[in-house]
C-alpha cells in the first residue's frame, strides 16, 4: 500500500512540474482572453508608423535583436538611463542608430488603456518585429507570447553580447551559438540586413586606411565603393549620414542581401565574411537562389531568437511605462 501511495504522490508531482514549465513556456494567443486585441493594437501602430517613416521597419526588427541578445527578450533596451546607470540604449552601438521607441510607447499606450497591466513591453517588441517584417514584404508568422520584462540594462553589456560589424564568420558563430543559435541561423538572420540603413561609421574601416597594403577592402567591390566614398567622406564627423545596407531594394525583405555579398557587396566586414566559410558561403548562395526558402527560415528564426532567455510566470514584471521600471518594485 506504502508502494503505490508513493508512486502517486511521484505521478502528482510530475505532473504538477510539467503543468508548472508548461506555464512558463511562451504561447501562441496568450493574451486572447487576457487583451484579446493587444496583437492587433500593435500592428495598427506599426502600421501607421511604417506608411509615414517606411525605415522603422527595419528599426523595429533591429531592436527586437538587441534586445534579445542581451539578457535575453525582456525588453531591457527599452530602459531610459538614470543618474547612477547608462542604460543599453544609450550606448554606442545603440546610439543613434537603435529606432523606433516611439512606436513602442504609442503602442503601449493603447495597450494600457484598454488592458492595464497586461501585456508586456518585452512581447510588445516581439510582436512588433514580426509586423515589421511582414510590411516589408517577408513573411508573417505567429508570436509564442507571455515574455515578462526585466528591470535591468546597462550599457556596459552591449560590448560583449553584440555582435560589431567588424565580427569575423569565426567570432559571429560563437557568438550566436552562446545564444541557442546555429550557423544557419546566423547566415539567416543576418538577412536583417536586406532593409534599413547604416551610418558611415559602421564601414568607413573598410574605405579608407584598411591596411598598411591596401587603403581599402581588397573584398568589397570597387564599383560599389565609390559611390559609399561619395556618400561617406573620409574624416567626415556627421552622425546623420546614413547609406542604404541593400541599394537595389532597401524598403523590401528579400535575398538581395545574399545576391549582394555574392557580388561583394556585402556593407559591413560580417556580411561579407559569409564568404570565407565554406559552409556559409554555401548558405549564402542557396538563399540567393531560393526567396521563399530564406523568407520561411527567416521566420523561423525569428521566433527562437525571440525565446532566448524570457522571463515569464512570476519573473520580472509588466511595466507600465517601457521607459521605466515600476515604482512600487
Amino acid at each position: 500500500m506504502r508502494s503505490i501511495m508513493l508512486k502517486f504522490i511521484a505521478t502528482v508531482f510530475a505532473v504538477y512540474l510539467l503543468n508548472q514549465n508548461a506555464h512558463c513556456e511562451l504561447q501562441v494567443g496568450f493574451y486572447s482572453y487576457s487583451c484579446g486585441m493587444a496583437e492587433f493594437i500593435v500592428k495598427d501602430e506599426v502600421r501607421k508608423s511604417v506608411r509615414n517613416n517606411p525605415g522603422i521597419a527595419a528599426g523595429l526588427v533591429r531592436m527586437h535583436f538587441h534586445d534579445c541578445f542581451i539578457r535575453g527578450c525582456d525588453a531591457s533596451v527599452l530602459l531610459d538611463s538614470t543618474p547612477s546607470n547608462t542604460a543599453e540604449k544609450d550606448s554606442p552601438a545603440n546610439k543613434p542608430s537603435l529606432r523606433g521607441y516611439e512606436v513602442i510607447d504609442n503602442a503601449k499606450a493603447k495597450l494600457e488603456a484598454v488592458c492595464p497591466g497586461i501585456v508586456s513591453c518585452a512581447d510588445i517588441v516581439a510582436f512588433a518585429a514580426r509586423d515589421s517584417v511582414e510590411l516589408a514584404g517577408g513573411l508573417g508568422y505567429d508570436v509564442p507570447a507571455g515574455r515578462r520584462d526585466g528591470r535591468i540594462s546597462l550599457a556596459s553589456d552591449t560590448r560583449t553580447e553584440l555582435p560589431p560589424p567588424t565580427f569575423n564568420v569565426n567570432q559571429l558563430t560563437q557568438l550566436f551559438a552562446r545564444k541557442g543559435l546555429t550557423q544557419d541561423e546566423m547566415v539567416t538572420l543576418s538577412g536583417a540586413h536586406t532593409i534599413g540603413r547604416s551610418h558611415c561609421s559602421s564601414f568607413s574601416n573598410r574605405l579608407y586606411n584598411f591596411s598598411s597594403t591596401s587603403s581599402q577592402d581588397p573584398s568589397l567591390d570597387p564599383s560599389y565603393a565609390a559611390p559609399l566614398k561619395r556618400q561617406c567622406p573620409q574624416g567626415n564627423t556627421n552622425t546623420n549620414l546614413v547609406v542604404p545596407m541593400n541599394p537595389s531594394s532597401p524598403g523590401i525583405a528579400d535575398v538581395g542581401y545574399y545576391v549582394d555579398i555574392l557580388s561583394n557587396r556585402g556593407l559591413f566586414t560580417s556580411d561579407q565574411t559569409l564568404l570565407t566559410n565554406a559552409e556559409t558561403a554555401s548558405q549564402v548562395k542557396q538563399n540567393a537562389r531560393d526567396g521563399y526558402q530564406w523568407a520561411n527560415k527567416f521566420a523561423g528564426a525569428m521566433v527562437k531568437m525571440g525565446q532566448i532567455s524570457v522571463l515569464t510566470g512570476n519573473d520580472g514584471e509588466i511595466r507600465t511605462n517601457c521607459r521605466v521600471v515600476n515604482s512600487w518594485q
